[in-house]
């Protein structure tokens, strides 16, 4: 597959450096002809000697040492790439890229290619989720650049989550599918049509210190609007406290109390053509927040509660046209629960789990869903991972709109 095909590598200054020699690797080992091109910062940890036996060509890192006195070597690069990827991409190299900036060969090279352009990120969490990092990359991403998402787990500043490069051997089959077409081909079944989907827990305050919320990371909902924007749908996302970065590519409204998350999906309700509330909504809310942090005293302290504005029963009693879907988080008889939250919410599907269940609970990776609609169980999902199961529901949606039952 990738044969003949001509990929510049830009590597930066990370300590994931040393994964670009396992990528040069296998890449070559596919066939391809690969450039390397280093930062000063990448030198640091890693040698142009080692990318250069494994690429068997030069590697470039001085935008003045120009070896071939017929081509300028940074336009030569830019213009026989059939794909240029940098990796791993450090923020500063990101922010580059968004600015237009060019001062050492790996920017300059990239500002003058117009072949597609991948990065794979790596960074600390903190950084990856900065929201100047996060603007960077909606920029680039407006212009077609894509992005090979990092994974979670320990960094090498030793913190844990997500900013680890992705690994060469994926990286490997995403560029396969590029080249394939594979990339292109997704099933565009939610084209032209506008998803709201909310994601996270709610945040109830009590005083400018204290809130009452859920354990809600908002993995779910971010899953489902990834895939919506991949299905090609417009995509806005209504975010309450969530424990991962969002997409790039797609509309986040933030939010914090459960009144904040219905006046947000009512601003985008009319136009909307799916509604997904994956949100774990607080139910209760403090009568009255202090503008100031409330003091101890006494052993005890009462606090008063009343309902907050319940979402998707109210978004279930205006809906015209909108196909409108629910969660059911339950513990217990999860099936009698969830149809009847499905009917009294007049909800077109309502997914339900059993979070005691291992697996399926609030921030692990995996789910485990029962779909139904008004005549009972449509489709019982094993344990996947939230990204499939979010196809599956989407797909589901998007023939039943259709006319279409899957």
């Amino acid at each position: 597959m990738l044969s003949g095909k001509k990929i510049v590598l830009g590597v930066t200054g990370g300590i994931a450096a040393y994964k670009a020699a396992s990528l040069v690797s296998k890449l070559v080992q596919k066939g391809a002809d690969v450039h390397v091109i280093m930062t000063e910062s990448a030198q640091q940890f890693i040698t142009e000697l080692t990318l250069q036996s494994l690429s068997k060509n030069p590697v470039y890192s001085d935008t003045f040492d120009e070896r071939e006195p017929s081509v300028v070597s940074h336009i030569h690069l830019a213009d026989l790439a059939d794909l240029v990827i940098v990796a791993p991409a450090t923020a500063n190299m990101i922010a580059k890229m968004a600015h237009g900036l060019a001062d050492d060969m790996l920017s300059t090279t990239l500002l003058a290619t117009t072949a597609p352009i991948m990065v794979v990120p790596a960074m600390n969490v903190h950084m990856y989720q900065h929201p100047a990092v996060i603007d960077n990359m909606r920029i680039l991403n407006a212009r077609g650049v894509s992005f090979i998402e990092p994974g979670e787990g320990l960094l090498a500043c030793g913190y844990v989550g997500k900013g680890r490069m992705e690994e060469p051997e994926s990286i490997v089959q995403i560029v396969e599918q590029f080249f394939s077409g594979a990339l292109q081909d997704k099933p565009q079944l939610l084209t032209g049509k506008k998803v709201v989907v909310t994601a996270g827990g709610t945040i109830e305050r009590i005083d400018p210190v204290r809130y009452i919320t859920n354990d809600s990371s908002g993995k779910m909902g971010v899953a489902i609007a990834k895939a919506a924007h991949d299905m090609g749908a417009e995509v806005v996302l209504v975010a309450g406290h969530i424990d991962v970065v969002p997409p790039i590519n797609i509309q986040v409204v933030r939010v914090q109390s459960a009144q904040e998350m219905f006046d947000a999906v009512l601003e985008h309700w009319e136009d909307s053509d799916i509604v997904i509330k994956a949100a774990a909504v607080a139910d209760y809310r403090p009568l009255h927040t202090a503008d100031r942090k409330m003091k101890k005293s006494g052993d005890t302290m009462t606090l008063e509660l009343v309902k907050t504005v319940d979402i998707l029963e109210r978004l279930g009693q205006i809906k015209k046209s909108q196909f409108l879907i629910g969660f059911a988080a339950e513990t217990n008889d999860v099936e009698k629960y969830s149809r009847e939250k499905l009917t009294r919410k007049n909800c077109d599907l309502m997914v339900a789990n059993d979070v005691t269940s291992e697996g399926a609970g609030f921030r692990s990776d995996t789910n485990i869903v029962q779909i139904y609609d008004r005549l009972g169980l449509v489709e019982q999902l094993p344990m996947l991972s939230k990204e499939d199961v979010a196809q599956r529901l989407l797909t589901i949606a998007a023939t039943r709109m259709g006319g279409v039952h899957s």
